[in-house]
């Protein structure tokens, strides 16, 4: 499977789940390491877009396409979503979620809603997996956003 992220330069070949531990996120506490990616450029695209002032248009990105291994991908379904689980900032309910994922380590990655795009899905992966090895970044290359969706 395929799966693509944006990083600024310095963490671009990281896929130690680093950023994620330090702040948490929506899936993650901080404290937990967590790599987030998304099912498609634009998703990563929307997703940079949503956390970044708008009038400042992010600099220095890379976008870095992930290749995870067949049959490591548990689905989250969404009968098990939380009520809350769109809510801005983040609840602690799918903070749980994610972080139970990351300590049972059943599975290399867990398919999750974008509450960016609905119908799409962003990637969680769990940087301590034994399948971990088994992940490859397969391209990392400059990435420049459209202007229009930051500056007006």
């Amino acid at each position: 499977m395929i799966v693509y992220r944006l990083s600024k330069s310095k963490y671009a070949s990281s896929l130690t789940g680093f950023g994620a531990a330090k702040w948490g996120g929506r899936w993650n506490s901080p404290g937990i390491a967590m790599i987030y990616t998304g099912q498609s450029r634009a998703l990563c695209t929307a997703e940079i877009a949503v956390h970044t002032p708008m009038g400042d248009l992010p600099e220095a990105y890379f976008l870095v396409t992930i290749i995870i291994p067949g049959r490591s991908l548990q689905v989250l379904s969404p009968d098990h979503l939380p009520l809350d689980w769109k809510s801005v900032p983040p609840s602690q309910s799918t903070r749980r979620i994610g972080d139970t994922f990351i300590k049972q380590g059943k599975s290399l990655a867990l398919k999750v809603p974008s509450v960016v795009v609905p119908g799409e899905f962003n990637i969680l992966i769990n940087p301590n997996h034994a399948r971990m090895k088994e992940v490859n970044i397969e391209s990392i290359e400059p990435f420049e956003f459209d202007t229009r969706l930051f500056i007006r």
